[in-house]
């Protein structure tokens, strides 16, 4: 392991700043600029792939889902890889709430960022590539939180239930591969149970308005065009 990610020191602040400039990248606005239309201005005015699958066509909601996963993805890989954490099942704590950090900058980045006047999506896609990318400790958590938001948008076709569903079985998937793995300890996991349920936690927030709507039964399914972003 790269002796400085062994300590929370230098090295994860540095990767945590490059995740959050990476994080902030909008491509749901450049996409949308580029075929002549300021996403802000249409739809629900969100930046994030939902809104821009909704104004632009499925399509490019596909493309800005997968560049905003992978604009998660790469500095938790290269920060991982470089700091040599990277296929650990197991890292060292400082190294873990380390690598942990890079990760939600790079939410937080999308979330709140500078280039639109420190607001953005809601973090759903840049969450699921900063996630996936810590392989292996929360690669399958990841793959369950997006099985089951698949599974949830099939059934009911709403997207911020999908999303909510999918941001709730993370921590939940810790918990049971801990507890299902030698030993039956969180201990080894807690860095990873303590930030999975904080980004579930952040992602339900996000999608207060929602939650509002699916309480008073006026959330409008995916697939209408005046459906709010999941």
């Amino acid at each position: 392991m790269n002796e400085a990610a062994l300590h929370f020191g230098w090295y994860w602040w540095v990767w945590s700043a490059v995740a959050f400039l990476s994080g902030s990248v909008p491509f749901g606005v450049i996409i949308a600029r580029r075929k002549g239309v300021d996403i802000r201005q249409s739809g629900s005015g969100n930046p994030g792939s939902t809104n821009v699958g909704r104004v632009l066509g499925k399509r490019f909601g596909i493309l800005c889902f997968i560049l905003d996963a992978l604009k998660g993805a790469a500095p938790v890989l290269l920060s991982g890889w470089l700091g040599g954490v990277l296929g650990m099942e197991s890292p060292a704590n400082a190294a873990a709430w380390g690598w942990l950090l890079v990760a939600v900058c790079a939410i937080l980045g999308h979330c709140f960022s500078p280039w639109l006047g420190f607001r953005g999506g809601k973090g759903v896609a840049t969450g699921f590539g900063a996630v996936l990318a810590m392989w292996p400790v929360l690669t399958v958590p990841a793959l369950a939180a997006f099985a089951v938001w698949g599974i949830t948008l099939g059934l009911t076709r709403f997207m911020s239930l999908a999303s909510m569903a999918g941001a709730i079985v993370l921590p939940s998937t810790v918990v049971a591969m801990a507890l299902g793995g030698e030993g039956g300890s969180l201990t080894s996991s807690l860095p990873f149970l303590v930030i999975t349920g904080a980004i579930a936690a952040f992602v339900v927030f996000r999608h207060r308005n929602n939650l509002t709507r699916l309480r008073a039964n006026s959330e409008p399914r995916i697939g209408r065009e005046d459906a709010p972003d999941g």
